[in-house]
């Protein structure tokens, strides 16, 4: 879940960079896509397998 949580922080800065009102967390998950979903799950792996 912290993979997520990074992505949702970058998500939070690109909003204020550009004057965005962001959404919450819980949409924010619910809005990836199967390949952001996976791309999430294998970097997780990647991560977990190198400690």
């Amino acid at each position: 879940m912290s993979m997520y949580r990074e992505g949702y922080e970058h998500y939070l800065e690109k909003c204020e960079q550009f004057g965005i009102e962001p959404v919450n967390f819980h949409f924010y998950v619910m809005q990836l896509s199967q390949e952001q979903l996976v791309s999430f799950a294998e970097q997780a792996r990647t991560v977990r397998a190198g400690n």
